[in-house]
């Protein structure tokens, strides 16, 4: 199949205007190996909490973004931390787990600098987390997957028709993450053999994804009418250009829409859906835990009790208790 390489992204990486923030991307994050995504999101963690200090300190509105740079943050206490705190928590704007993520950012950040000579202490090391429960995930009932395959949207090209089945019936069979899809080469789809490959997954892991006789005829589909492009991508945009996460979501969102599904349409829920329906047919979780590219069967287990919860449900709904 090829040299192995990293997935290639549409759009360049994001980085801070902050010049901090970027080092921080830049010698400690990168190096870790974490991904673009995971880089981007604690650079914009970081972000909020320097406009916070920044508007704080100048008696500008906390609720603007201060426009970086950001010359407090490298200097903040854990007073500081409190107050920043105390404005998520009173703005109501922020659940308990966006909370804990960036005052998890925060920590990471002053590891950083103590473990460079910067800092000789962690102001964020006492933060107070708040409480959350482990939510069980959204995933679909068989017939709800149905009802999208069974949507028609009007005014689409042949090449639209065939590229958003091609995404759908990847999600369907193959379980993969959005960023997953959106980073496959022509060389990752083996159509006769039926797999993906995933390169550099979530965890830097790679693995190879098997994928149903149905998924495979609309791949091959799409690639019947896919243009003539110089990218190497499967699944191709505007502007001989690899098709973005942000297009993914709007097609899926779409047609999940207009099947009736709104709670929940995203392209994750597929991936719920599918581990939840194999593991409720008796799918083993060391295999879910390689289908899914997941680090532990700990992740996994989740699925466990989504199906046993499903299960009560569909007990609770058409047992003939009030038969008796």
């Amino acid at each position: 199949m090829g040299k192995k390489r990293g997935p290639i992204y549409e759009t360049p990486e994001f980085l801070s205007a902050d010049p901090e923030i970027v080092r921080f991307a830049e010698q400690y994050l990168a190096i870790r190996g974490t991904t673009p995504r995971t880089r981007e999101a604690y650079q914009r963690d970081l972000e909020h909490f320097g406009a916070f200090l920044k508007a704080r300190a100048e008696g500008t509105s906390l609720d603007e973004k201060a426009p970086p740079p950001y010359e407090a943050l490298a200097g903040a206490q854990y007073a500081d931390i409190l107050a920043y705190q105390t404005h998520l928590a009173r703005s109501r704007r922020y659940a308990p787990r966006s909370m804990r993520r960036k005052i998890a950012t925060l920590r990471t950040f002053y590891k950083y600098l103590r473990h460079s000579g910067r800092r000789d202490d962690n102001p964020a090391a006492d933060a107070i987390l708040p409480k959350i429960g482990r939510p069980l995930p959204k995933a679909m009932r068989g017939d709800e997957v149905a009802k999208v395959f069974a949507v028609r949207l009007a005014g689409l090209s042949e090449l639209q028709r065939r590229r958003d089945q091609a995404i759908l019936q990847s999600l369907w069979s193959c379980g993969v993450r959005r960023a997953e899809l959106v980073g496959l080469d022509l060389n990752d789809v083996d159509l006769d053999g039926r797999q993906l490959r995933v390169i550099k997954g979530k965890g830097n892991k790679d693995r190879y994804v098997p994928m149903t006789p149905e998924a495979a005829q609309a791949l091959r589909d799409y690639l019947d009418v896919r243009p003539r492009v110089t990218v190497p991508a499967f699944f191709v945009g505007r502007g001989d250009r690899r098709l973005s996460a942000a297009a993914v979501y709007k097609i899926v969102r779409t047609y999940m829409t207009m099947a009736g599904i709104t709670e929940y349409a995203s392209p994750h829920t597929w991936r719920h859906t599918v581990a939840t329906l194999m593991r409720e047919r008796g799918a083993d979780l060391l295999f879910l835990k390689e289908f899914l590219g997941h680090e532990s069967t700990a992740t996994t287990e989740i699925y466990t009790k989504l199906a046993r919860e499903r299960l009560r449900t569909e007990f609770d709904k058409f047992h003939p208790r009030e038969d008796v």
